[in-house]
């Protein structure tokens, strides 16, 4: 079935805000003060961005593709697989999604947020930064694991193992993304996706939180251009060896 454009567009909005609500969701649980879930560990959060990925992919991935990344949505468009005249219009939902997604955060987490004084986990559940020195160790650690996240992706939907079913692909891609936070996300978190780091952190940002501290805007370029880079060279290298 063909969807419309503005279907579509919507579509981008609602997965993209999923993704953020299972995946930052799971940082606030586990970062802020007083939760149900405070301290329990590094595998929730992967547990939480492995199925907010996977999650909104079966519910929208035969609407939209489910792309909820500008880094995958321009990767497929160099090398052929999308069309350039709907790369904007996919962008800009994919980042309304990400701060609708990130406000609800929020809210659900109000009394939790005004409770933790350390400014490094409120932070943490909004966006990204490096634990290394400068920003090139993050850059690097982006730029493998976005590598490896979009050639695994492609791999995975263009598979002849799932022709028959396209659908249980979106499962594969979702224990990529919870190994990829186990694997290489100690460094940075890691964002692996533009609109994901940078729509919350516009939120945090313009937000009059109570213990804020810094939107560490000297780092935000890394989240969005590696995932990029590392998008456009393992969806063309994927269609130069295997398609």
């Amino acid at each position: 079935m063909e969807f419309s454009l503005m279907t579509r567009f919507i579509a981008e909005i609602m997965a993209t805000a999923l993704l953020i609500i299972l995946g930052n969701g799971a940082v606030a649980n586990v970062e802020l003060d007083g939760t149900k879930g405070t301290k329990s560990g590094w595998l929730v959060i992967a547990f939480g961005y492995g199925l907010g990925v996977m999650i909104p992919a079966l519910i929208f991935g035969s609407i939209s593709g489910n792309h909820i990344n500008p880094a995958f949505t321009i990767a497929l468009a160099v090398s052929g697989f999308f069309p350039w005249s709907e790369v904007i219009v996919y962008i800009v939902a994919q980042l309304i999604g990400a701060i609708i997604g990130q406000l609800i955060v929020v809210l659900i987490y109000k009394p939790y947020y005004d409770l933790t004084t350390n400014v490094d986990c409120v932070f943490g559940s909004f966006s990204t930064t490096s634990n290394s020195p400068g920003p090139w160790y993050g850059f690097a650690n982006e730029f493998v694991g976005s590598f490896i996240l979009f050639f695994g992706a492609l791999g995975i939907t263009k598979a002849p193992f799932f022709a028959d079913f396209q659908g249980s692909a979106h499962y594969g891609i979702g224990f990529l993304v919870m190994v990829l936070v186990v694997s290489v996300g100690g460094p940075t978190g890691p964002a692996l996706n533009p609109a994901r780091d940078l729509g919350p952190r516009l939120v945090h940002h313009f937000l009059p939180l109570k213990h804020k501290g810094s939107s560490h805007w000297d780092y935000a370029w890394v989240p969005v251009v590696a995932p990029i880079l590392a998008g456009i060279v393992a969806v063309a290298l994927y269609k130069g060896l295997f398609l």
